[in-house]
């Protein structure tokens, strides 16, 4: 790995996960995606057998290339949406992480079909490919979307608003199979409502693309990102190896208190755009002076967003030990350190 994977685990150590999940077999769903091929990476070196599968719809092949000849890696070419294919990649795991997903709020507003036939249909084969297979826990890529139009902060995993777009949606009713297939069926879930991730392997292109890999790419090139609003609007940017963390806890917890349940998966801190423009052109410039120059242009607002999202990430930490080591700043450093190392 030419990450290092020893600040990933935060308070706990990389001994205390691969003494629990050494030898069991995980199988990612969405495994060459930006998270879901990160997640595949530290699996791996933690001695985990990990299954990938993937339709390579929005993964990329590339995010596997580290990995793909790793003898404890199984790639399965295959779509969430086709039973047949979920029960073949589910066989003889331990573990879900299901990560396959259609992000992107623009995404489900010009394609509702689509994204809900991926995040909703897709889903549920999952769950019943997993309850099917007699696996142990699924663990699955819930999103701070489903806070919708709800305008207090911190978000609190209780309190949730009226969904803002149909992506909200598909991700607020996977929230609920979750749910029903626990008390149903008996399958354990952990749901974990991802804020903002960013980080390496996160694609910068693409009219789809996250507003940090877009900016940094569109720096690096010297032309002018575009804020949508005035820059007021703040996210609690969340560094890939925080979430990496929160899987692998949601993956080895034995605290019975904590299954069924969702969380947020966030810093607890936020960062208005503004701000985050200033940061990235300022570590940018490290590499390049002439960045320092680049204008920043503003457009409208777009839809579906909301103006403020801050996450309260005291019920993981009570619950499954959360503790996130890197704050905006730390996350930004190593994010651009990986864009300028890779994708110039």
């Amino acid at each position: 790995m030419t990450h290092k994977q020893s600040e990933v685990t935060g308070s706990y150590n990389n001994n205390e996960f691969q003494g629990k999940l050494s030898n069991k077999t995980v199988l990612v769903t969405g495994g060459a995606g930006f998270i879901g091929s990160n997640l595949c990476e530290t699996l791996l070196s933690l001695q985990v057998k990990v299954v990938c599968l993937d339709n390579f719809a929005t993964g990329k092949r590339e995010n596997l290339s580290a990995i793909k000849d790793h003898p404890n890696f199984t790639l399965i070419e295959g779509d969430i949406r086709n039973l047949e294919d979920c029960h073949k990649a589910v066989a003889g795991a331990d573990f879900v992480l299901h990560q396959a997903a259609l992000g992107s709020v623009p995404r489900s507003i010009n394609d509702p079909i689509t994204s809900n036939d991926v995040n909703i249909s897709g889903f549920l084969n999952m769950l019943v490919a997993t309850r099917d297979a007699g696996v142990k826990r699924f663990v699955y890529a819930a999103s701070s979307s489903t806070y919708g139009d709800s305008e207090a902060l911190p978000k609190v995993e209780d309190k949730i608003g009226k969904p803002l777009s149909p992506y909200a949606i598909t991700k607020y009713v996977n929230e609920l199979y979750a749910d029903i297939f626990h008390t149903t069926y008996g399958v354990d879930t952990i749901g974990l409502r991802y804020f903002n991730v960013f980080g390496r392997k996160q694609d910068p292109h693409g009219a789809y693309a996250a507003v940090i890999p877009k900016f940094v790419i569109q720096f690096m090139n010297h032309e002018s990102p575009v804020i949508n609003g005035d820059g007021t609007y703040s996210r609690d940017f969340t560094y890939i190896d925080n979430v990496i963390q929160m899987n692998l806890l949601a993956l080895t917890t034995e605290n019975k208190d904590a299954l069924n349940q969702v969380y947020n998966t966030a810093v607890g801190d936020r960062t208005n755009l503004k701000e985050l423009t200033q940061l990235l052109k300022k570590y940018l410039s490290e590499y390049d002076p002439k960045i320092a120059d680049v204008e920043v242009k503003h457009g409208p607002n777009r839809a579906g967003d909301i103006p403020h999202s801050l996450a309260s990430v005291d019920k993981a930490k009570r619950l499954m030990g959360y503790d996130p080591q890197y704050k905006i700043e730390a996350g930004l450093k190593e994010a651009v350190e990986w864009y300028w190392d890779n994708l110039r």
